[in-house]
């Protein structure tokens, strides 16, 4: 392993040492992305770079016990195993992965032929008043930050321009969201959130997502 590290480019360790952080951060790289400009979803460099480094990168993970897979039916590589810890959301942030994870499977059990899912401001807005997860509608900054946050993690892509955040703004939910939530993991959440609302916690503080990754391989 350190041979072969040893004999790439600069250029190739910088590519390496990045998609590592990457993937310590949000245990994920996405194959293809929505681009707003075309229209189309585009393959990704940090795909490509990964599959071209996959051994090296597995015999690094698996030193720190963790596991590199990849679904190419979801068109994502992910790592997985107990000490994969992932970063915190703000609660709000984490609210609206739960309702986004809902979304998508239920337009996933409707016989979806893409892994790719649309939704809405509206519709993520009306799903947590349907669940009452939280006591007031959250303005529209604190909403823009979330969604640009989860924008950031790769999770959803916007499709119409930030700046004009409206109930009727549309976004791409990316299959990804299987490698950060169960639907187990969703039930408990939403439990937690409404014990929390009714003990009167502030909404502002931090919560943390269950680190357990689902099984996504073939």
């Amino acid at each position: 392993m350190i041979e072969y590290y040893e004999r790439l480019s600069d250029e190739e360790k910088d590519d390496i040492k990045r998609i590592i952080q990457l993937l310590f951060r949000q245990t994920f790289v996405l194959e293809r992305k929505y681009e707003k400009r075309s229209g189309r979803f585009t393959f990704q460099k940090d795909f490509r770079i990964l599959n071209q480094h996959l051994e090296f990168l597995r015999e690094y993970f698996a030193i720190a016990g963790l596991e590199l897979h990849e679904s190419s039916h979801m068109g994502i590589f992910y790592i997985q195993g107990e000490t994969v810890l992932g970063e915190k959301l703000p609660k709000l942030a984490t609210i609206y992965l739960l309702i986004l994870k809902l979304i998508y499977d239920e337009q996933m059990e409707a016989a979806s032929t893409s892994s790719y899912v649309y939704t809405s401001l509206g519709e993520i807005n009306e799903k947590i008043g349907d669940f009452h997860l939280l006591k007031n509608l959250s303005s529209a900054t604190e909403m823009r930050k979330t969604i640009s946050l989860l924008k950031r993690y790769q999770i959803i892509e916007p499709m119409d321009v930030l700046e004009d955040l409206n109930e009727e703004s549309r976004m791409v939910v990316y299959p990804c969201i299987n490698a950060v939530l169960l639907g187990d993991d969703v039930q408990k959440l939403i439990e937690t959130f409404t014990e929390e609302d009714e003990r009167g916690e502030d909404e502002g503080e931090q919560a943390g997502i269950q680190s357990t990754i689902e099984d996504l391989s073939e």
